[in-house]
């Protein structure tokens, strides 16, 4: 759109919020005096004796050239949390916080004991791993309630999950090198051991390989729809691009290695390759001219299953290999819609002469030849769970996404699993339902159902159940541009994914984890990372009568934390009242509202004005979905600029239809609408008929106003071509209202791809 959309103010609409009706973890039954970790180790003991108190002339030191690294490690790590920089010592006798190697210590692979006693704490592991992360565990105790200074206990501690990932994605939206340290640094902080790098997508090609330079030379390079495609001055294309060397690769895979994470690439194969495809044509399945496509979805572009093909992707495979020393390489396998192979004579013929049932088998022929030649390289194949479809390579991996049934299966069939269910472990998907969420899939995945999925289905027999390596948090960065935006989704949900992959399965409670999670909030601040603010914010329900002023305001926390409030606009603090109950106020009233925790607030508090006019507001965040088939809501970005702040909208892409619900429609006579356009860049696949088009009646459309989102339309107005120079259109629909107090849905007809309408606000006129 236009600049004055990026630009649009939203001063009639003072006051709503939306309520996040999750369930309220009021009780806080935690040992306040056990220390705030996270993750929380396998045993902690409390023992008699003095605190340890951290002086300025504390030493750090190890007892050979291994934990001397472990503890120059540690100081960093102490920094990074917000502690002081001390000195590592030459004699390690002489040093107050110690580290030791210790082949008796454990006889678990990265476990650990920590001793704290008042000369100060010792840690002691078989190998480097399980002391660096009593490192991490050391930094935190001595930047916990009372910095620097630690109360006596012991620590044995040996993470429950071999395999504790987080994904990265960018293919679609590429992150430089200096972003990618600080999340490999976050990472260690909560004793993740994985990062697993989507390198390669339809929307760009991430990596350098040498033998073939037009993946990188033409493949990491697309211009985006709209405003963010142009450069304003000029008008010309503007190009998204990005990629990194050889140099760069091994330079990220050296850094996570230094902090005990193995980095697994992933090469997408045989679908999500349009931009390879776009590099070397030769390599698609049509004759059909392609380009990076700026659009996001499930695409149709497979790769041929030609002999070329299969040696292009096993030499590309080689270089990863050099780059990449882990022991998994991951293929992708998902999403591969077979349409260009049905439809393709050259691939039925070679089907047939595979003798192959099917285009299932025909992915599975495919997969199980790069299995082998992983396997000749002393590498292991890890997909996406539709490589069980068709018949499952022996050696394989399987990545279970689509929910925990694929895992059960490969791990019930022998097969090693990891668990990443799209319900629980998808870091795309909003945290809370408040209008203060970035762009993302607004179906919520709030902090506490991450922290409660659970790996092993209960279902799986006990003799398969340690072939469930452990879990993974996936982070697709269709709707994730920038690095804050990135911050905002990962954090704290990635706290929550490091507890359940690290800590005893019976020693997870989320009301203890909330009690030690604003701790953590403070080392998030000291690595300046940009954590999501809304879980920790008050959200605001407002129920308001525009006829007599009256309003039923509710307040709520996501996390079920106090929630304390005013109605005069004075500041709010913890001796302000607490929230118990719906408030029955009279417009007009500003409520200052914040949640606390031990005293002080979680977050800055939030401001509400209520007054006549908000009761006859809403923005498109405040409202729902139309209650009819075909729902797909995003919250999208609009298109421009090309860099900085945007502005974001609920869209339902499958139907554009939006829903007040019970609105007091008593003495309104008219309905005033602002909508916008926006460009559908959606490629759907097999889900494209689920679209649905109320159909138009005049040549661009209509607006309808409905009453129940059902039957005939209250008022129908005419859509223009365009809307106005600044992207937006105002409408304003005469009605008449069947009932006093009803839901009311506001509808765009006809098929306007390749734009789609955005709705900004309603507001409800009464008659004279």
């Amino acid at each position: 759109m236009t600049k004055s959309l990026r630009s649009r103010r939203r001063a009639v609409l003072l006051g709503s919020c939306v309520l996040l009706g999750l369930t309220s973890l009021q009780a806080y039954a935690a040992d306040s005096s056990a220390p705030s970790l996270i993750p929380l180790p396998a045993s902690y003991q409390a023992e008699s004796g003095k605190d340890f108190v951290l002086k300025d002339s504390a030493r750090v030191g190890g007892n050979d050239e291994a934990a001397r690294r472990v503890a120059n490690q540690f100081v960093e790590l102490l920094k990074q949390n917000g502690g002081p920089t001390l000195a590592v010592a030459e004699n390690a006798s002489k040093a107050q916080i110690r580290f030791r190697l210790d082949p008796s210590a454990t006889n678990t692979a990265e476990g650990y004991a920590l001793k704290v006693s008042n000369t100060g704490i010792e840690v002691s592991a078989g190998d480097d791993k399980g002391l660096f992360y009593g490192a991490v565990t050391a930094a935190q105790l001595l930047t916990d309630q009372t910095p620097g200074q630690v109360a006596a206990a012991t620590i044995n501690d040996t993470p429950r999950f071999v395999w504790r990932g987080l994904m990265l994605d960018s293919a679609r939206h590429f992150q430089s090198l200096d972003e990618i340290k600080k999340l490999l640094d976050a990472m260690a902080q909560h004793k993740l051991n994985t990062f697993h790098w989507h390198l390669t997508d339809d929307q760009g090609w991430r990596m350098e390989i040498k033998r073939y330079p037009k993946l990188t030379e033409v493949g990491s390079c697309r211009v985006p729809l709209g405003d963010a495609g142009r450069n304003e001055a000029t008008g010309q294309p503007r190009t998204y691009c990005g990629f990194y060397t050889q140099e760069q690769i091994r330079e990220i895979v050296a850094y996570a290695a230094q902090r005990h994470i193995q980095v697994i690439p992933e090469i997408d194969v045989p679908g999500h390759a349009t931009a390879a495809i776009v590099a070397y044509p030769e390599l698609g399945v049509t004759d059909q001219k392609l380009v990076i496509d700026n659009q996001w979805g499930v695409f149709p572009n497979l790769f041929n299953t030609e002999e070329s093909t299969m040696q292009f992707l096993e030499n590309v495979l080689l270089e990863v290999i050099e780059m990449f020393p882990a022991k998994y390489v991951h293929v992708g396998g998902d999403e591969a819609v077979k349409d260009q192979w049905i439809a393709s004579k050259r691939v039925q013929a070679h089907m047939r002469e595979l003798g192959l049932k099917d285009e299932m088998e025909m992915q599975s022929h495919m997969i199980k030849r790069l299995e082998k030649f992983l396997e000749q390289h002393d590498r292991r194949l890890i997909g996406w769970d539709e490589i069980l479809e068709g018949g499952l390579p022996p050696e394989a991996t399987v990545m279970s996404w689509r929910g925990t049934e694929g895992g059960l299966k490969a791990a019930s069939e022998g097969h090693d699993v990891v668990m990443s269910p799209v319900t629980h472990m998808y870091m795309d998907y909003l945290q809370t339902e408040s209008p203060n969420e970035p762009p993302g899939r607004p179906a919520t995945i709030p902090l506490q159902k991450t922290y409660e999925f659970e790996p092993v289905p209960a279902e799986l027999a006990a003799d398969k159940r340690s072939h469930i390596l452990g879990l993974q948090a996936n982070m697709f960065n269709e709707h994730t541009r920038n690095t804050r935006n990135l911050e905002h989704n990962l954090f704290p949900r990635v706290a929550a994914v490091a507890e359940t992959g690290w800590s005893p399965q019976d020693k997870r409670n989320f009301s203890n984890f909330t009690q030690r999670l604003p701790r953590q909030l403070q080392r998030y601040r000291a690595m300046d990372i940009a954590y999501a603010q809304t879980p920790f914010q008050v959200d605001l329900r407002d129920k308001g009568d525009h006829a007599t002023g009256s309003v039923e305001v509710a307040l709520n926390n996501p996390l079920g934390y106090p929630v304390h409030y005013t109605l005069d606009g004075s500041a709010v603090s913890s001796s302000s009242p607490q929230y118990r109950q719906p408030l029955q106020l009279k417009v007009p009233v500003q409520v200052q509202t914040a949640a606390f925790f031990d005293g002080k607030p979680l977050a800055a508090a939030s401001s509400f004005t209520l007054n006549a006019d908000s009761l006859l507001v809403r923005e498109d965040t405040q409202l729902g979905l139309c209650p009819t088939d075909g729902k797909l809501l995003l919250r999208l970005e609009d298109d421009g600029p090309a860099e900085g702040e945007r502005e974001v909208f609920n869209v339902n892409i499958f139907n554009p239809c939006w829903l007040w619900e019970d609105v007091n429609l008593s003495g309104i006579a008219k309905i005033k609408v602002r909508a916008g356009r926006i460009p559908y860049n959606f490629q759907l696949a097999h889900d494209e008929p689920a679209r649905k088009f109320a159909p138009a009646r005049s040549k661009h459309g209509e607006m309808e106003i409905l009453a129940n989102c059902e039957g005939k339309p209250l008022a129908s107005v005419p859509l223009p071509a365009n809307p106005g120079a600044d992207g937006f259109l105002e409408l304003e629909a005469a009605i008449s209202a069947p009932a006093a107090r009803g839901d009311l849905c506001v509808r765009f007809t006809g098929d306007t791809r390749p734009n789609m309408w955005t709705l900004d606000w309603i507001k409800l006129e009464p008659g004279n």
